[in-house]
């Protein structure tokens, strides 16, 4: 007779080998991400020393290389932490059917990073039956738009995670006024205070996905109206992350649907010499998304599991 866990163990070695490539993957991105940038002709008229807009004393080089340096920060911080490092985990979901998402960041961060992935795939799919589909917004310079994506995991996370559901969570639920207490809140709030239902987060989380949602069509350069289940469903996702696992695991998840994918997509582009719409439909890149999409179902399957079994359990 099959238990839940000889069922997590027969999958174990599939799903660990899949989270292994996409890690690796990553690390791949960061050489990926300063070749495009520093070494190829992405610009086009513009190149690596081209002034930020409204911050003219930075080059878009420079503002890169800050914004590189801290996710590589947070990149080992998440690899090695907080209790165990990343290879060490994943032998537990080999040999013992169970994945320890609280004793190592980038476990979490590359298993929600799928599920994400899957997730904005079938939104896509059900919206394109109806005759919905998602365009970006159109670029006047591959470059900067580059830099932009790169730039905005930090920003964004900051914003609507950290102001949006981490100082309110922080209002209800905290009962001291430290500095040390108040940030270590922010940077994780399921840890730092004293929750004890679920619902109330789950309302502010939904909520500021919502406007997470909304932003995406209308600021800035808008994305298409296909875009606001994507990106409120993405929302979600990343709020709870935020409010689970911590900024750390949010940013980089953001991290990955952004630098690390982009990073590929634009070397591709400038080593084939294509468009970057072209890129897309490399056949890499068709690789790396059937690759997210197989751990998607793995990662969303494992926590269907280990859901229902502790329901059974406690009736």
């Amino acid at each position: 007779m099959y238990t839940p866990n000889k069922v997590l163990q027969g999958i174990g070695i599939p799903h660990s080998a899949l989270l292994s490539v996409i890690f690796g993957m990553m690390i791949i991105s960061f050489p990926l991400g300063a070749f495009v940038m520093f070494h190829t002709e992405l610009g086009d008229d513009i190149n690596f020393e081209f002034p930020l807009p409204n911050l003219e004393i930075i080059s878009i080089g420079d503002g890169f290389i800050i914004l590189w340096s801290i996710y590589i920060i947070l990149f080992t911080i998440a690899m090695l932490g907080p209790k165990e490092e990343f290879f060490k985990n994943l032998s537990n979901l080999i040999s013992k059917g169970k994945l320890k998402t609280n004793s190592n960041y980038m476990v979490a961060i590359t298993k929600w990073f799928s599920i994400l992935i899957l997730v904005s795939a079938v939104i896509n799919f059900i919206q394109e039956g109806f005759g919905i589909t998602t365009v970006p917004p159109s670029s006047e310079n591959d470059l900067i738009q580059f830099f932009n994506i790169s730039l905005a995991p930090l920003i964004e996370e900051i914003g609507f995670r950290v102001i949006l559901i981490g100082l309110p969570l922080f209002t209800i639920y905290s009962h001291r006024n430290s500095l040390k207490h108040f940030l270590k809140c922010l940077w994780l709030p399921s840890k730092h205070l004293h929750i004890f239902e679920l619902k109330r987060v789950m309302i502010i989380i939904i909520i500021v996905a919502v406007f997470f949602g909304l932003a995406h069509i209308i600021f800035g350069e808008p994305w298409s109206i296909g875009k606001f289940a994507q990106a409120t469903a993405s929302g979600i996702i990343l709020g709870w992350l935020y409010f689970r696992f911590g900024l750390i695991a949010s940013i980089l998840v953001h991290w990955a649907t952004n630098y690390f994918i982009f990073s590929y997509v634009n070397f591709i582009s400038q080593i084939n010499l294509v468009s970057i719409e072209t890129a897309f439909l490399h056949p890499l890149l068709t690789s790396m998304e059937l690759i997210f999409l197989i751990s998607g179902i793995l990662s969303a399957g494992i926590l269907l599991v280990n859901y229902f079994y502790s329901k059974k359990s406690i009736c």
